[in-house]
């Protein structure tokens, strides 16, 4: 397996030089990697929205659907989980005619199965802000796996781009990172299965421990490096 500072070198030679992969670095501050504990501080009824969000996104304009989204906010009362959780199939049938939002009947359904979700993990820790917050960075494949059965189409790239948006350190598994880990010699073929997102997982431990940089920023300078 290739060392970050090699990954880090081919970055830089890529995209102009030190000054210039950190001039890029530093363009989208506002997501991420925040902190845990500010993370922990966030109303459940953000973290519905902006997990929502990602999943109208997949597949999808995100620019229309954040265009849409203040139709999104009123239609489903701010994204206060209880509520949603709550809603009828009439009411979810009512939304297909919203012509506010985006109306994708499988997607809307999601909202009240996430609301359900978000719900049960707020009984078990407190809220569901605060269950992302605490779950440790060097296991994010296991709050992938969370995710992914117990959520709503919060599988892939859906929730591990929710988890960014919301200020988690974290890496996701996008064409330009999953190709520069191939190149690493982390990987040799598809990164869904069990096996290799472990080696994923013990791949960016160890380049954390080499570099001492955020996970966010490792997947970033990953990616600027193919």
């Amino acid at each position: 397996m290739q060392s970050f500072a090699t990954i880090r070198a081919r970055a830089e030679d890529r995209k102009g030089g030190a000054g210039a992969l950190e001039d890029l670095l530093a363009a989208h501050p506002g997501h991420g990697p925040g902190s845990d504990a500010a993370i922990a501080t966030l109303g459940d009824d953000r973290i519905l929205s902006e997990f929502s969000r990602k999943v109208f996104q997949a597949g999808f304009n995100w620019s229309v659907v954040d265009k849409k989204w203040p139709g999104f906010e009123t239609a489903f009362h701010g994204f206060d989980p209880a509520r949603c959780a709550m809603m009828s199939d009439e009411d979810l049938d009512r939304h297909l005619s919203d012509t506010e939002i985006i109306r994708n009947a499988a997607k809307i359904l999601s909202i009240r199965d996430n609301a359900v979700f978000f719900t049960d993990l707020a009984k078990e820790h407190g809220s569901a802000a605060k269950f992302l917050a605490d779950w440790p960075g060097d296991d994010l494949v296991g709050l992938w796996d969370v995710l992914k059965k117990r959520g709503s189409r919060l599988g892939g790239l859906t929730g591990q781009l929710a988890l960014r948006w919301i200020g988690k350190d974290s890496f996701v598994l996008g064409g330009d990172v999953v190709e520069a880990l191939r190149r690493a010699g982390v990987v040799d073929g598809p990164t869904g299965s069990k096996r290799a997102q472990a080696a994923i997982q013990a791949a960016f431990n160890d380049w954390k421990a080499e570099s001492g940089e955020s996970y966010t920023r490792m997947s970033r300078i990953l990616a600027y490096s193919v």
